[in-house]
């Protein structure tokens, strides 16, 4: 009983380290054989022992221990003799990508004219008659007499004799001969015969038949009917809406500004420790006090409109007929036949002499004498005497009256009369388009792409060691290893 209880131990030891081995295949895909041997190790330890607990996958059991188990290398062998590589079933996912068309939703922006009705404020400028009084000034020119004393200049012009001595150029003229040669020219006029060909023309006047058109002028009185329009006056009575209005005065309350005041509470008397009261001032706040408001006179234009009747006066148009008179010319083609002359010219040669005169020159030499005038100057001094004019000035007193001329002024008042502008509205309606934005969706394809995923199944080699025991595990239950071996 003992020892099958001992088998299940190891059995659910061996289990929970084939669990442990299967993780770490997953995880890792141990294929080395350093990891074989220390799962070896562990299923080792975990086999052996009764009282501990299994801990860190059975690999701090030694309750479960058999002391043949603890032998150092028989039992090693042993174990590694009954290892088996076994093959697992594993899911495998891969992700694939793939493309799929859909439907997005798009939103233009559309820009539209809607019409609106809105009122316009139309200003009108009109005059009134205002009648101000203006003090006009007039100036006035005038005249007094006053007495002065003035200082005349008298000038006098005198003479005194001053000698001096000048030097005065006299002038002799002298001759003296100069002999030259001269070349003087003798024209001789002699002659030649020179015959020339001379063409003579021959007139000749011949006449020919020519056939010509001529139009005649035959006038034709026709008439035509003519529309006119006259203007008919129509006088007319209407009613028109005047707008009108008159100033008001508005009194109008407006409140004063809110300042900030410093107030001070009320302080207190306390006694102290000695017996003597001692005043304590309260605590000084700010706050907040509007001042008193002011009243505003204003003046307000109250429109109103007045009924007014109007007299117009209209035009009516009507049709008229008459019959105009007017000239027709038709011109009427005549074939005449008249002679026409025209002239023939025929040159004749003829030979002729002429004497043609030409001038020979020959040059004669001749000594001539004239007489070439020179002049000569010598200096002679004289004494002479000339009248030096100087000027002499005396003042004289003399007494003149003088007019010195003073303005006035005198303002006169006169009434004006001047026209005051004012304006008058009146509301107008119009249409005016204002330009909205609206957004309008529409369905466009897009192809995306997206990431699929395929899941397959590989067969993984396990490395699985059953205990030496052979009635724990089958050689047979070693190719499951669910089934190898079973928990209590």
């Amino acid at each position: 009983m003992r020892v099958s209880k001992k088998r299940d131990e190891r059995a659910t030891s061996g289990c929970q380290t084939y669990e442990m081995l299967t993780l770490f295949g997953e995880i890792g895909e141990m294929k080395h054989a350093f990891w074989i041997s220390v799962a070896a190790g562990l299923f080792l330890v975990a086999c052996d022992g009764t009282t501990a607990e299994a801990g860190y996958c059975g690999a701090a059991n030694y309750s479960c221990c058999p002391t043949s188990c603890c032998a150092p290398s028989g039992d090693y062998c042993a174990a590694k003799s009954n290892c088996c590589t076994c093959y697992k079933q594993v899911r495998e996912v891969k992700w694939e990508k793939e493309q799929y068309t859909c439907c997005k939703t798009v939103y233009d922006t559309v820009c539209e004219k809607v019409p609106v009705q809105c009122t316009r404020n139309v200003y009108e400028t009109r005059y009134r008659d205002c009648c101000y009084t203006v003090c006009k000034p007039v100036y006035k020119t005038c005249y007094r007499d006053v007495c002065c004393t003035v200082r005349r200049p008298v000038y006098k012009t005198c003479y005194r004799d001053v000698c001096c001595k000048v030097c005065k150029p006299v002038y002799n003229t002298c001759y003296r001969d100069v002999c030259y040669t001269v070349c003087k020219p003798v024209y001789k006029t002699c002659y030649r015969d020179c015959c020339y060909t001379v063409c003579k023309p021959v007139y000749k006047t011949c006449y020919r038949d020519v056939c010509c058109t001529t139009y005649k002028r035959v006038c034709e009185t026709k008439y035509r009917d003519c529309c006119y329009t006259v203007c008919k006056p129509v006088t007319e009575t209407k009613t028109i809406d005047v707008c009108c209005g008159e100033w008001k005065t508005v009194t109008e309350h407006c409140p004063g500004p809110v300042v900030c005041k410093c107030v001070c509470d009320p302080g207190t008397w306390e006694t102290n420790c000695c017996g003597c009261c001692i005043y304590k001032p309260g605590c000084c706040r700010m706050v907040k006090q509007q001042c008193p408001g002011t009243t505003v006179c204003r003046k307000v234009w109250c429109p109103k409109t007045v009924k007014k009747t109007v007299c117009c006066t209209r035009y009516v148009t009507e049709t008229k007929h008459r019959r105009v008179p007017y000239t027709c010319v038709k011109c009427i083609p005549c074939t005449t036949t008249k002679k026409v002359p025209y002239t023939t010219c025929s040159y004749v040669r003829e030979c002729k002499t002429r004497r043609v005169p030409y001038t020979t020159c020959t040059m004669v030499r001749q000594c001539c004498h004239k007489k070439v005038p020179y002049r000569t100057c010598r200096m002679v001094t004289e004494c002479i005497t000339k009248k030096v004019p100087y000027t002499t000035c005396t003042y004289k007193c003399e007494c003149i009256t003088k007019k010195v001329p003073y303005t006035t002024c005198h303002h006169v008042k006169q009434t004006c009369t001047r026209k005051v502008p004012y304006r008058v509205c009146k509301q107008v309606c119009e249409t005016k388009y204002v330009t909205r934005r609206k957004c309008v969706p529409r369905q466009v394809q897009v192809t995306c792409t997206r990431c699929v995923p395929r899941v397959t199944c590989k067969m993984v080699p396990v490395q699985v060691c059953c205990p030496a025991d052979p009635g724990c595990c089958a050689p047979s239950n070693c190719a499951a290893p669910q089934t190898c071996c079973e928990s209590k």
